[in-house]
C-alpha cells in the first residue's frame, strides 16, 4: 500500500485514516563522516571571519565540545590550512590560551571569469580575496573543445604564477551549470552536456569548481562583499542579464539549476505596444521583449547612442522600470533584504537603479518593499573572480 493510499487502524471500527503525503524534505542517515565535515566547516567559518581564537573559544562559538574541537584542529593543522599563533596574554590567572588562526595568506586559489565573450580573465587570490597576479587569455572567437582548451592554459598559466600552495580552482560561467560543475549548456561556449569542474580537475590534478557566473558574484558579495546572506540578489548586467540569489546563507540553485534567470522573464508584449512602448526585440532565446532585450549592455548603449543626458536618463528610467516589474515578484516572494546591480556605473546607478527601486516599492507590500536596499556591487570589476574565490571557499573548505 502506497503512502498516499486510505489506511485503516487495527482498532476494529476505527475511522479511516487519510495517509500522509511526501515528507516536506527527504530525509536520509547522517553518516559520521557528514558529521565531520560540518563541525570542520564550522571551525573554518569561525576562524575565517572571527580571526585567531583559542580551542576554548572555538567550543563556545560553534557548541562542540573541547575535545571534538581539538580533535579537529590537530586535523587542521596537519592540513596545513591552520597554525597554532602563540599564546594570549590573559590577565587572569591560570594557563594562558593558545591562539591559532586560518591561514588566510600563506594559501591562494586560483579564480577565473567566463563573461566576457572575447576573452577570459583570471587571478591568483589569497584566501581573503586579495589579488595576487591575474593574466588573460584570448578566445579569438574558439567555442566548443577549443574554449576549453584555452581555459585550461589559462588555469596552467595561473597555477604558474602562484607563489603559495593552492587550495583550488574556482570558475564563474555563463551558462546552466548544475551542483558538481557540469555544464548543462552554456551556448556562447558551444558547451553542451560537459563535464567541465571534472575534466579540469583531472587535467590539472587540482579540485575545481564550476558556477553560473551569476551565481558565483553573489557569493562573492555575501563573502567578500558584505552583502546579508538572509535574502541576496546579484543582478549582473553584460552581454546577457543574470541574477544570483543567497538565502540564509546558501546559494539558490533552483530545480534544474537555472535559479536566477530573470533575463528572459518577459517584460514587454503586445499590450505594452499598444500603450506606446517600443515593438519588443527579439531575443536569443527564440522570444521577444525579454528582460535582457532591454537591459543588457548591448542593449542599453544602443538605446542612448546620441541621446542628451534628459534623453538618456529617460530611457534608463524606462528600463529600470521594466527591471522594477521583473524584480518585484521576486522580492515579494523571497522576501529579500537587499538587490545589487554588477555592471557599469555610468548606466546602471542612477536614473535606472532609481526608477527600479521606486517601481519595486510601488509594487510590493510595504513590509517587504520599505526597507529593501537596492544598490550597486561593492566589488567593482573583481566581482565575479571574487566570487570564482569565494566558490573554492565554499566547495573546499565549507566557508562562505
Amino acid at each position: 500500500m502506497s503512502a498516499t493510499e486510505t489506511t485503516r487502524s487495527s482498532r476494529p471500527g476505527a475511522p479511516a485514516l487519510r495517509g500522509v503525503g511526501r515528507a516536506l524534505r527527504p530525509t536520509a542517515k547522517v553518516l559520521p563522516e557528514h558529521a565531520r565535515a560540518h563541525n570542520r566547516a564550522l571551525v573554518l567559518q569561525h576562524l575565517f571571519h572571527q580571526g585567531p581564537s583559542s580551542r576554548a573559544d572555538l567550543a563556545r562559538a560553534t557548541g562542540l565540545t573541547r575535545v571534538t574541537v581539538s580533535d579537529l584542529v590537530s586535523v587542521l593543522i596537519a592540513e596545513g590550512l591552520v597554525a597554532e599563533l602563540g599564546v594570549r596574554p590573559e590577565g587572569r590567572v591560570g594557563k594562558p590560551a593558545t591562539l591559532v588562526g586560518m591561514r588566510t595568506e600563506d594559501l591562494q586559489v586560483v579564480a577565473v571569469d567566463l563573461a566576457d565573450d572575447a576573452s577570459l580573465r583570471g587571478a591568483v587570490m589569497t584566501l581573503t580575496g586579495v589579488v595576487v597576479a591575474r593574466r588573460t587569455a584570448a578566445l579569438d572567437g574558439r567555442t566548443g573543445d577549443d574554449a576549453v582548451a584555452v581555459l585550461e592554459d589559462l588555469c596552467r598559466d595561473l597555477l604558474a604564477a602562484a607563489d603559495r600552495p593552492v587550495v583550488g580552482v574556482g570558475i564563474g560561467s555563463p551558462g546552466v551549470i548544475d551542483s558538481t560543475g557540469f555544464v548543462v549548456e552554456a551556448p556562447n561556449r558551444g558547451w553542451y552536456d560537459l563535464p567541465l569542474a571534472e575534466h579540469l580537475t583531472t587535467r590539472l590534478g587540482l579540485p575545481v569548481h564550476v558556477a553560473n557566473d551569476a551565481n558565483t558574484h553573489a557569493l562573492g558579495e555575501y563573502t567578500y562583499g558584505g552583502a546579508p546572506g538572509d535574502g541576496l540578489m546579484v543582478v549582473t548586467v553584460g552581454q546577457g542579464v543574470g541574477a544570483g540569489i543567497v538565502l540564509d546563507g546558501s546559494l539558490v540553485r533552483g530545480r534544474a539549476d537555472a535559479a536566477g534567470e530573470i533575463g528572459h522573464v518577459t517584460v514587454v508584449d503586445d499590450r505594452d505596444v499598444r500603450a506606446g512602448d517600443p515593438q519588443p526585440r527579439p531575443c536569443a532565446c527564440g522570444r521577444a521583449g525579454c528582460l535582457e532585450t532591454l537591459l543588457s549592455l548591448p542593449a542599453l548603449r544602443r538605446a542612448t547612442a546620441g541621446t542628451t543626458p534628459e534623453e538618456s536618463d529617460a530611457v534608463l528610467a524606462s528600463v529600470g522600470r521594466k527591471l522594477g516589474l521583473a524584480l518585484a515578484p521576486v522580492v515579494s516572494a523571497l522576501n529579500l533584504a537587499e538587490v545589487r546591480l554588477s555592471g557599469p556605473a555610468e548606466l546602471l546607478d542612477g536614473a535606472l537603479r532609481a526608477e527600479a527601486l521606486a517601481t519595486v516599492r510601488a509594487r510590493t507590500m510595504p513590509l517587504l518593499g520599505q526597507d529593501l536596499a537596492l544598490g550597486m556591487s561593492s566589488l567593482d570589476e573583481d566581482g565575479a573572480l571574487s566570487g570564482a574565490a569565494a566558490l573554492v571557499l565554499s566547495g573546499q573548505l565549507g566557508v562562505t
